[in-house]
C-alpha cells in the first residue's frame, strides 16, 4: 500500500480537500458533523483500516468480546488510522478508549474515526493522539456490541470507506478520499491551495472580493 507523502498533505484542509472532491462529482465523502476531534489543534492523515460493529445483548461464558479489535489494534502499522464504524449518532457504545490509544501510539498509528463514543477523554488528550468522535460517554462495548468484521467496506459518520482510503481530518470536519481519485484529487487540492494564497494575498492587499473572484475565481 502506497505510503501518504506528508510533505503533499501540508497546507491541506479538510474543507479544500471536500471541495476538490465536490468538483470531481465525488459526493458524500464528508463525515456527518457530529462526528468532532476531541482536540481541536490535531490534524488527521493516514490510510483506513476500518472495523465494523454491531449490537450484542449479552456474552457468552469464555468468550472473548474484544477478539476482532484486538487483532486489528496489534495489526495497524505506522500512519494507519483506524476507521470504527457503529452506525451513529449512538448512545450505546464507546468502542475507542485510553488503553487501544497507548497500544495504537505505540505502532505508530495516525490516529482513530468513529460515529461511536469514545472514553478516558483527559488521557487520550494527554497523549495528544488524534481521535474524532460521535460523542463522549463511559460505556464499553462488552455486552452492547462486538466488532464482527475488520478490514472491510464500511459506512461511517454517513461517508462509505475502505481500507486503504485516504482520511483527513481536522476542526472542520473528516474527509475521506478514495484510492482511486486520490491522486489526482491531491494534485487538484495543491493547485487550489496555491489559487487561495494569491486570492489571500490580494484581499489583504486591499483589492475588493468581487473583481479577486472575476480573475482568479477562487472563493
Amino acid at each position: 500500500m502506497k505510503a501518504i507523502d506528508q510533505d503533499e498533505l501540508r497546507g491541506l484542509s479538510a474543507a479544500i480537500l471536500s471541495d476538490i472532491m465536490d468538483s470531481l462529482g465525488l459526493g458524500r465523502r464528508a463525515m456527518a458533523s457530529f462526528v468532532r476531534p476531541l482536540d481541536d489543534t490535531l490534524v488527521l492523515a493516514g490510510r483506513a483500516r476500518t472495523g465494523l460493529y454491531m449490537p450484542a445483548y449479552s456474552v457468552r461464558e469464555g468468550e472473548n468480546p474484544y477478539e476482532v479489535e484486538i487483532a486489528l489494534v496489534d495489526d495497524l502499522q505506522p500512519g494507519d488510522v483506524v476507521v470504527l464504524a457503529c452506525n451513529g449518532p449512538t448512545e450505546r457504545i464507546a468502542p475507542w478508549g485510553e488503553l487501544l490509544t497507548t497500544a495504537a501510539t505505540a505502532r505508530g498509528a495516525a490516529g482513530c474515526v468513529t460515529d461511536g463514543l469514545v472514553r478516558d477523554v483527559r488521557q487520550i488528550r494527554e497523549m495528544g493522539f488524534a481521535v474524532f468522535q460521535g460523542g463522549i460517554g463511559p460505556l464499553d462495548t462488552k455486552g452492547r456490541a462486538r466488532m464482527v468484521e475488520r478490514d472491510v467496506r464500511v459506512e461511517c459518520g454517513g461517508v462509505q470507506i475502505d481500507p486503504g482510503d485516504l482520511v483527513f481530518g481536522d476542526v472542520d470536519g473528516v474527509v475521506v478520499v478514495p484510492r482511486h481519485a486520490e491522486s489526482q484529487v491531491m494534485e487538484l487540492a495543491q493547485a487550489k491551495v496555491r489559487g487561495e494564497n494569491h486570492t489571500r494575498d490580494a484581499l489583504r492587499a486591499g483589492e475588493s472580493l468581487a473583481s479577486v473572484f472575476a480573475r482568479l475565481g477562487i472563493l
